[in-house]
């Protein structure tokens, strides 16, 4: 049973899913930082300067009261406050809608190649068949005679 079990997991393990699996995590863990990169340093300093020198990574909402005011979130959590970090939030979410139209655009680009393999195969497959005039059967281009209604054909 044991043993069974153990060969039906090794066959699940390298089958071409599993690794292609594995590859694509390891890929989206190497993108991740890039990403960030990207919103953190490209996106963000821009946006925030238009809306008027708004650094969203230190957008917080402090939950425990102090009589001290923080101009930055690491000096807020520094002193203790509980906060709520809405901009680091913001940034994680433009991130995430970053990855996901990059998922989406590959997504999009296999779809397109296989679409485009599948008409090359269809246009094979139509030239070597033709349909019967009288029972509509899919026959051999080549064919006589229909092998499904026996119809002679020219």
């Amino acid at each position: 049973m044991i043993k069974e079990f153990l060969n039906e997991f090794k066959e699940f393990a390298v089958k071409g899913n599993v690794i292609d699996m594995a590859v694509g995590i390891i890929i989206g863990g190497a993108f991740s930082p890039i990403v960030n990169s990207l919103v953190k340093d490209i996106i963000m300093p821009p946006i925030g300067f238009v809306l008027g020198n708004v650094d969203f990574s230190n957008l917080y909402i402090p939950i425990t009261k102090s009589e001290q005011t923080f101009s930055t979130l690491a000096e807020a959590q520094e002193a203790g406050i509980v906060t709520i970090n809405y901009g680091v939030f913001i940034n994680t979410l433009i991130s995430f809608l970053i990855v996901a139209f990059a998922v989406f655009l590959l997504v999009k680009f296999i779809n397109k190649l296989k679409l485009e393999k599948k008409e090359e195969t269809c246009e094979a497959v139509e030239a070597t068949t033709k349909e019967c005039p009288y029972c509509c059967s899919v026959i051999n281009i080549k064919a006589k005679k229909c092998a499904f209604c026996g119809s002679e054909l020219q």
